[in-house]
């Protein structure tokens, strides 16, 4: 069984304004908006990488990124060797 993708959520909180369209189209409910009005991944482990979220923020607040847990593995395999 292959290994579930973890994806990292990140929001540039100075250029949100708080419109929750993000929080809105997410089909897994990773952002919510904070007490502040800044949108928040508060689930960022359900994240699927759909980048709706990212496709849909007018201002470019939102950005997904896979996690490399690969690459952390090779590497702590090599020092082994």
């Amino acid at each position: 069984m292959a290994e579930k993708k973890q994806f990292r959520v990140g929001v540039n909180i100075a250029w949100c304004k708080g419109c929750s369209l993000c929080v809105g189209v997410c089909p897994k409910s990773v952002l919510e908006l904070s007490d502040r009005l800044k949108s928040t991944p508060v689930r960022e482990h359900d994240c699927i990488g759909c980048r709706q979220c990212e496709n849909i923020c007018p201002d470019l607040a939102i950005t997904i990124m896979e996690k490399e847990k690969e690459k952390d593995s090779e590497k702590e395999g090599d020092a082994d060797a």
